[in-house]
């Protein structure tokens, strides 16, 4: 469907709105913590589902982003805050929240040597020694191409390392900003290298102008650096001063480009209008796991 400034948003886009006790206690919880989380800081369409099951994408190293990508919700500017007491805060409210797979992310810090890949480590850590049986996913930034900050997070051993390409190879430089497609493959296939039992994962977003073949060609580069899990969603404008919305695409399109990445060797997709990044995030560390489990067993 393709859309324009006045075009109303498909049935199939309706947000359900879920604001029960669950939802305004971890709202409460995370103010009181003083921490960020990337449903609120990047204006998530499922933080009502996700808040009323007890879940959450914690978001660490603050709220100002220093990139300035197209399609994103995020403060942008010059940081200056850097809290290393933020991962206890973190495990802490992990801990009360009682979770069994948890998701870290973060803004992008270029002004930090690390990237912020020891503030990444010590969540990671954190989490673990309050929660040992609490799988951890992080979500990270491209740390400009730098492998040694990589290594950090990866000698931390999350469950999963994720990190999104976003878009297509095309479309990559309009679409985020400083960030190059080749690096994010590039550091998925160091992630591999570094640690080959660890999971990875990326995302996709739909409607900034790819065609279906594209898309499917960023899957095969996924799969070409043994990329675990995928996930695609919609694309949805922020504010009218991002990126427009070129189409909303049909879930039946969705349907069949999971089949594509299931028939490539993916362990888990994820793929609909609403999914983003960590959408049923608990649901696909059981699915690398179990594909660990069976690649084992035939090797």
């Amino acid at each position: 469907m393709k859309t324009s400034a006045k075009t109303p948003k498909p049935d199939w886009l309706r947000i359900k709105l879920t604001t029960g006790e669950n939802y305004q206690e971890i709202k409460q919880m995370m103010s009181t913590k003083k921490l960020h989380t990337v449903c609120e800081e990047a204006r998530c369409p499922n933080i009502y589902e996700c808040w009323a099951n007890r879940t959450a994408t914690f978001m660490i190293l603050g709220d100002i982003c220093t990139r300035a990508c197209r399609f994103c919700a995020v403060k942008t500017g010059l940081p200056t805050e850097l809290d290393l007491q933020e991962p206890d805060r973190v495990a802490e409210a992990a801990e009360q929240m009682n979770l069994q797979h948890c998701v870290v992310t973060s803004v992008a810090r270029d002004d930090l040597k690390d990237g912020g890949a020891s503030i990444f480590a010590a969540t990671i850590k954190a989490i673990r020694k309050r929660l040992p049986f609490c799988s951890v996913e992080v979500l990270i930034p491209d740390f400009q191409g730098d492998w040694e900050a990589l290594r950090i997070v990866m000698d931390a051993k999350p469950d999963i390392l994720n990190h999104n390409i976003e878009t297509v190879e095309r479309l990559s430089d309009r679409v985020r900003a400083k960030a190059k497609y080749r690096r994010s493959i590039e550091l998925l296939r160091q992630a591999k290298l570094q640690q080959p039992d660890i999971p990875t994962k990326s995302s996709i977003m739909l409607g900034v102008g790819e065609i279906y073949e594209e898309v499917v060609q960023a899957m095969d580069d996924l799969r070409a650096i043994d990329c675990d899990i995928l996930t695609l969603g919609q694309y949805l404008q922020p504010s009218p001063a991002h990126l427009a919305v070129e189409r909303y695409v049909h879930p039946d399109e969705f349907a069949k480009l999971k089949q594509e990445g299931l028939a490539r060797g993916f362990s888990h997709v994820e793929s609909g209008p609403m999914v983003r990044s960590s959408y049923h995030a608990h649901a696909q560390v059981k699915s690398a796991a179990a594909s660990g489990a069976t690649a084992a067993g035939k090797a």
